[in-house]
């Protein structure tokens, strides 16, 4: 079974949901090094879009004209295409070979080849989660204006709103942005950068995750998920940075068997569900809003600090519009480091990240694109995971990080073996799957 997955267009977003940011106040004075670049140089002395979004993402609109649902994912659809028809990517990932690979977890391949040649290279070591930020390497202060869709902030009330251009605020705190990924994996790529100016190495905290988990409320779509890559799991730049993109498929570990923790009462956090992937080739913890998005960037933000600061890489992808949240520790780079990965995964020259632990592998040699089974994504996913005795040694660590206490009450739920799933019959017809 071969799905053919389609691109979908959006036209640029001009809107009657826009609103005009001083209006008449006349061109403010310009400056900087020249190149118009998101550094002090520049960006204080700036305007750019601003989505302000709602403080509560669960409360209604407070008025009738307020933003629908659909605007935000809309606009930044449609400003990245605008940034396509101006040349700033570079490669046309609309036009990389995709499809779906037979097997009930339905394991999403992508042909890119060269893609590992036109990204920028890692300018760090990789055996270390934390690692000060160095201005003299590249980082994102160093991009140009262009780049950058819009300024992502809290609106502070009940409803969001645009703003087509608004002065650069730095005096309270540095802007969050929202930037095209240069080298794209998929449709709609784009980095949220919080307070880039602030020069923060890739590390989450409370405020930078809750930022990230409102730009999933926001978009308010089960196809447009984050991720975040640690240093040692294969992010590529130190300077702290969450990935986005939208691919209108459900993604493996999306779809995969959960196993529910009981957790105590009197915990800490009781407004959040944790979970275990079950019958999945990697390891790892599900987190779930119950309550609020805060209760749930405390939990997960917690969880983070604790692997970063004691040195586990991880990865962690943000789904289903902020709600759900998987986290997964991995060694991958460490078995590299032992010689312990083979020669034929090795070969591939895919770096399994957020993307491709959850199941979207991005391959770089049509041999291993032609050749990609649900057997093949397993095996290279399973040398990604902890040891089952390392994992629930982690485990532990967390959920005492987290003010979590696990209960000893059985769960009903039936274990499932860590092995790949059987084959399931074609639902479509067979066909070659190009990206259109």
């Amino acid at each position: 079974m071969e799905m053919k997955l389609t691109i979908k267009r959006v036209p640029t977003v001009v809107s009657n949901y826009q609103e005009d940011a001083g209006a008449g106040a006349g061109e403010r004075p310009r400056g900087g090094c020249g190149r118009n670049c998101l550094g002090e140089c520049c960006l204080p002395v700036s305007e750019l879009p601003v989505y302000a979004f709602k403080a509560n993402p669960a409360k209604l609109p407070s008025q009738e004209d307020a933003v629908p649902t659909d605007f935000f994912i809309n606009l930044l659809l449609g400003q990245w295409e605008d940034r396509m028809s101006q040349g700033l990517f570079r490669y046309d990932v609309t036009a990389c070979e995709t499809k779906v690979i037979p097997g009930n977890l339905g394991f999403v391949a992508q042909l890119n080849e060269g893609r590992h040649l036109k990204k920028r290279p890692t300018e760090f070591r990789v055996d270390h989660v934390l690692q000060p930020f160095d201005a003299a390497k590249f980082n994102f202060t160093k991009v140009g204006q262009e780049e950058v869709l819009f300024q992502f902030e809290n609106g502070g009330g009940d409803d969001s709103y645009f703003l087509k251009s608004a002065p650069i605020m730095v005096a309270d705190c540095a802007p969050n942005v929202v930037a095209i990924n240069v080298s794209p994996i998929e449709y709609g790529h784009v980095l949220l950068i919080p307070r880039v100016l602030d020069h923060l190495p890739q590390r989450i905290d409370q405020e930078s995750f809750l930022l990230a988990l409102h730009m999933a409320a926001e978009a308010a779509s089960p196809y447009f998920r984050l991720g975040y890559n640690s240093l040692g799991a294969f992010a590529t730049i130190n300077h702290l940075h969450f990935q986005a993109y939208y691919l209108t498929v459900p993604f493996p570990v999306e779809k995969a068997t959960t196993q529910r923790i009981p957790l105590a009462e009197g915990g800490k956090k009781s407004g959040v569900k944790v979970s275990k992937l079950m019958n999945y080739p990697v390891r790892g913890l599900v987190f779930e809003e119950v309550n609020t998005l805060n209760d749930l960037a405390d939990v997960v933000s917690s969880a983070c600090i604790w692997l970063q600061d004691n040195n586990v890489p991880y990865n962690v992808l943000i789904s289903d519009s902020g709600r759900r949240i998987f986290l997964f520790p991995q060694c991958y780079a460490e078995k590299q480091a032992l010689g312990e990965v083979s020669q034929e995964l090795l070969d591939t020259q895919v770096n399994p990240a957020v993307w491709e632990i959850s199941g979207h592998i991005v391959l770089k040699r049509r041999e291993d694109y032609e050749g990609a089974s649900e057997a093949s994504a397993w095996r290279l996913l399973a040398e990604v995971s902890l040891s089952e005795a390392r994992f629930e040694e982690v485990k532990a660590y967390i959920f005492d990080a987290a003010g979590l206490v696990q209960s000893h009450v059985e769960d009903e739920t039936e274990e499932a073996v860590y092995a790949p799933v059987a084959v399931a019959p074609p639902a479509v017809a067979k066909g070659c799957l190009v990206r259109l």
